[in-house]
């Protein structure tokens, strides 16, 4: 199975370490030092427990060096897709899997999925529907990825924790390839759950982060400090009773309360999130594929969300006026 991976970062690397211990030629997609390490070094990655992987990579700059490949792992940024998205036609031929691994609510979030909402397009993630010309839904399989992992150096991954990843059909079936994937990903390493509605999974994931990502980048604090402080913690908890009002309506119930989850995250310490490192870092920020669909998809069942529009409209003010958005 030919390989690529478009998004040379942490998680990238991660599942590209992955695939190609699992036997198959991987190449990546890469730029500036990014590229010339990978070149030289390979993809390498430090796992949780020490131990040092390193794989021999494929890397270029332009994809259509690379020719139609069999599975292309799309790991990038949110705010780049649609860019990605065109520059990615060479890689994709008639049987090729686009696996998303990226943060929020993708472009294809209601294909074969939603009931009432089945097939609407979410203009906030993917304006124009530029992303669903570029990458047929037919191509798609969605995951969610559960590990934390950051850039050691360029093509250096650091495994912190976690080490799961779950994958699913758009429409719920349980394909020939998608089990083919989900055991190839297994024998590379990873812990992999096949799921019967993948959007549960993601909305799931997106509940918590939805609003400490947000809040994390308007603050500067980290989650320990955002729910340790009253009233913010009451304003987390009234934009997730939003969310899971919207989940409630498009078949994606949440059995929890906003309290339960803040348990899960209190666990993990004094936490910074990916938005609070993109704006450290003068990153574009994530902001409609976590804040900005949620808002859309309440329009489009009805539901309100005076909540999470207020800090949607505060997160992108702060985001636009520091250039990131």
């Amino acid at each position: 199975m030919k390989v690529c991976i478009y998004g040379a970062g942490a998680i990238g690397g991660w599942l590209g370490v992955a695939l190609a211990q699992a036997g198959h030629p991987v190449s990546m997609v890469a730029r500036g030092d990014t590229l010339r390490a990978l070149q030289a070094d390979g993809l390498r990655m430090r796992r949780a427990d020490g131990t040092l992987a390193q794989v021999p990579v494929t890397a270029h700059s332009d994809p259509t060096a690379l020719g139609v490949q069999d599975l292309v792992v799309v790991a990038v940024k949110a705010p780049g897709l649609p860019d990605v998205a065109r520059a990615m036609a060479p890689l994709i031929g008639p049987d090729t899997i686009v696996l998303t691994a990226m943060n929020g609510v993708p472009w294809w979030f209601l294909d074969g999925f939603g009931g009432a909402a089945q097939g609407r397009a979410l203009e906030s993630v993917d304006a124009g529907g530029v992303i669903a010309q570029a990458i047929p839904a037919r191509h798609v399989v969605g995951s969610v990825v559960h590990t934390s992992c950051s850039l050691e150096a360029p093509g250096f991954v650091k495994q912190h924790f976690g080490n799961r990843l779950i994958v699913g059909e758009p429409d719920g079936s349980q394909s020939a390839r998608l089990q083919a994937l989900a055991d190839t990903l297994q024998r590379g390493g990873i812990d992999v759950e096949v799921s019967s509605c993948i959007q549960k999974d993601i909305w799931f994931k997106l509940w918590g982060n939805l609003t400490m990502n947000p809040i994390s980048a308007l603050t500067g604090a980290t989650t320990d400090r955002i729910l340790d402080d009253d009233l913010v913690r009451g304003f987390v908890s009234a934009v997730m009773l939003e969310a899971k009002a919207i989940g409630d309506k498009l078949g994606l119930p949440i059995d929890q309360q906003p309290e339960d989850r803040h348990a899960v995250t209190r666990k993990l310490g004094a936490f910074k999130t990916s938005m609070l490192q993109d704006v450290e870092a003068n990153k574009p920020m994530e902001i409609d594929a976590l804040v900005g669909a949620v808002r859309e998809l309440g329009q489009i069942t009805g539901t309100p969300t005076p909540h999470t529009g207020a800090l949607l409209g505060l997160t992108r003010l702060m985001a636009r006026t520091r250039g990131l958005y």
